[in-house]
């Protein structure tokens, strides 16, 4: 389980210092978040929110695509850790216009009544970790202007995501034994199940239409040795980094020879690549009769 404050201390100052091979990470997917993203913006859109806006990669891919075509837009990145807002501030183009992409950090539901009505959400893998998801997304919706679009990312079926599956011995459940029932936790896998990330944002006051299944690369690792890379990597990020932290000295040899044979497994060339799985959702916020989406 990740909480709030492991995001604002180690995970957020770890996920920091790794910022470049998270985004690279993820970059097969971020083309279809992307896209769905730009799709569902209009020359009168106004207030854009990224929701865990991290090291401010969607935010700045976002704000590239729609810098003519949308161009009163704002974009506002929100996140937990501080180091990371810090990244993203600095990642903003010196030519950006003032006040056209902004990184803010805390806790989004608690500052989004700032930056109301919001047109549309977007985050890439930020919404997993809501301590009270239904009560978290139902604060978003308030903050929404009728007819409002949200889009966000998460990991499909764990099973799917070779990344946490095969880089530990134990299957990577979060629960420690594999085989362990799967948890809705805060956490990676929270959101895997359809069905519960349905109820949670129907119970929220948003309308779904079904999610859509991606399957995408994890490239965690690249260059003249990938596996070094990976391996390294692993060891900061993901359930692999744990299980490795914690394991008794007589274990730990073994734990990282395990992971560097996994890494083997799926190296190709110059580059490490897992086999891996997500759901893009798309929802809106319902129009009321007397309630109009134009301003």
């Amino acid at each position: 389980m990740t909480e709030a404050y492991d995001w604002t201390n180690r995970v957020g100052d770890i996920w920091a210092s790794e910022w470049v091979r998270t985004d690279r990470s993820f970059a097969g997917l971020s083309r279809h978040l992307d896209a769905a993203v730009i799709a569902a913006t209009s020359k009168d859109t106004r207030t854009i929110v990224d929701i865990g806006c991290g090291a401010g990669g969607t935010s700045l891919a976002i704000a590239r695509a729609i810098r003519t075509a949308v161009p009163r837009a704002r974009i506002v990145g929100i996140d937990l850790s501080s180091r990371l807002i810090e990244i993203a501030r600095s990642r903003v183009p010196a030519e950006a216009d003032s006040g056209r992409l902004v990184f803010t950090c805390g806790d989004v539901t608690a500052a989004i009544d700032d930056w109301a009505p919001v047109e549309l959400y977007m985050s890439r893998h930020g919404v997993m970790f809501f301590a009270d998801p239904v009560a978290s997304f139902a604060a978003l919706a308030r903050a929404a202007a009728p007819g409002a679009t949200l889009i966000f990312s998460c990991f499909a079926d764990r099973a799917a995501n070779r990344w946490a599956t095969e880089t530990t011995a134990t299957g990577g459940d979060d629960d420690g034994a594999s085989g362990a029932p799967v948890s809705t936790a805060p956490g990676p896998f929270a959101f895997a199940d359809p069905g519960h990330v349905d109820a949670i944002l129907t119970r929220a006051g948003w309308q779904t239409t079904s999610p859509h299944y991606v399957e995408f690369a994890y490239r965690a690792g690249e260059g003249p040795d990938p596996v070094a890379d990976a391996v390294a990597y692993f060891r900061r990020i993901g359930p692999a980094a744990s299980w490795i932290r914690d394991a008794p000295d007589d274990e730990r040899a073994a734990r990282i020879a395990h992971l560097v044979t996994a890494c083997e497994r799926y190296r190709v060339g110059d580059v490490v690549e897992f086999p891996a799985a997500a759901w893009i959702w798309t929802a809106h916020k319902p129009v009321a009769p007397c309630e109009s989406t134009t301003s």
